[in-house]
């Protein structure tokens, strides 16, 4: 290791597209700040991702079934400065017991008193994405730095790749000329718009018979109902796939899909990081909305679209005509 580096911790112990909308600091600061080491401090979820990610070079573990261990870790680690992109009382206080003297936040809700360098920045009021809002606070390490950073966000490297997807193609006898349009119908934690099941039929159905290509929906292991539901009423053949890969080898499989459809969840955030063509829907509030959670991806791989519970036929008819002009 060099001499006088600088450790960075950069904490987002919550969900995959939260930790996902983190990752542009990171890259940032390896790409300008050759004496900077970074640490993540992440949920287990991401725990084993976040270890494979090149331009991260420590994680640890944010458990929340032992705290004592997690402020162990980041004592060993003898981190010079903390930037956290979102805060609760807990990590607060982490943070401040394990001595870091510069720690870095937004300024919002009580537990902003465990910090010592803060940003206002109203969140609340949708003015940049969340990624953006992330990338700020980078300015109270380094007012010097460019929040600038290369597309894609995370790169697969080309025999990691080849490897996922020949596995993937052998294992539902794909053809080399097929392109995947993928659709992920389950919810995300924080979306509030989404298609209808029978509507990610309907729109699945739609493109069934343009010729090579092979429609495959995806699964997480918590969306069982949505299996149930599409394998009884698709009639048109598909692929459903529940994946069992790690996040990284989720990321690489997408890296080789056409487009791929779902509301806004983790997996759109990985789609959108390898940057692929998304098709994504958003809750009609400005909240929930692409302005404030769209992918970290060029904007012309990007097509969202703001949906209410109460969406019309003319808003699905403009999503269809969406898909089939990307395929066109």
């Amino acid at each position: 290791m060099q001499k006088n580096m600088t450790n960075v911790l950069i904490t987002r112990h919550d969900k995959i597209g939260d930790f996902i909308v983190s990752l542009p600091m990171f890259k940032v600061l390896k790409n300008q700040r050759k004496d900077v080491r970074t640490f993540a401090l992440v949920s287990k979820i991401n725990y084993s991702f976040a270890k494979e990610i090149f331009f991260i070079d420590e994680v640890i573990l944010y458990d929340l079934n032992n705290l004592a261990k997690t402020l162990s870790d980041i004592k060993k680690a003898k981190i010079d400065i903390s930037i956290s992109a979102f805060i609760d009382s807990s990590l607060g206080y982490l943070l401040f017991k394990a001595g870091i003297k510069k720690r870095i936040a937004p300024a919002t809700k009580l537990a902003q008193i465990f910090f010592n360098k803060k940003l206002k920045q109203k969140r609340s009021r949708v003015e940049k994405k969340e990624f953006e809002y992330n990338l700020d606070l980078l300015k109270k390490f380094d007012s010097s730095l460019e929040l600038k950073y290369d597309y894609p966000l995370i790169n697969i490297d080309k025999k990691t790749k080849d490897e996922v997807f020949n596995t993937f193609k052998n294992q539902y006898s794909i053809k080399n000329e097929e392109k995947i349009i993928a659709f992920h119908p389950g919810f995300g934690g924080s979306s509030d718009g989404n298609l209808s099941f029978d509507d990610y039929i309907k729109l699945a159905q739609s493109i069934s018979k343009k010729q090579n290509t092979k429609i495959v929906f995806t699964f997480g292991p918590d969306d069982l109902d949505a299996v149930e539901y599409i394998s009884t009423n698709i009639k048109t053949d598909v692929i459903l796939y529940q994946s069992s890969l790690s996040l990284m080898d989720f990321c690489a499989l997408l890296s080789n899909f056409e487009v791929f459809i779902s509301t806004s969840t983790g997996p759109m955030h990985l789609a959108g990081a390898v940057n692929i063509k998304t098709l994504s829907f958003f809750g009609s509030s400005l909240f929930a909305s692409s302005k404030r959670w769209a992918t970290i991806s060029e904007e012309k791989q990007q097509n969202n679209f703001m949906l209410s519970k109460e969406y019309t036929e003319e808003d699905y008819l403009k999503i269809e005509n969406t898909l089939k002009s990307l395929l066109s």
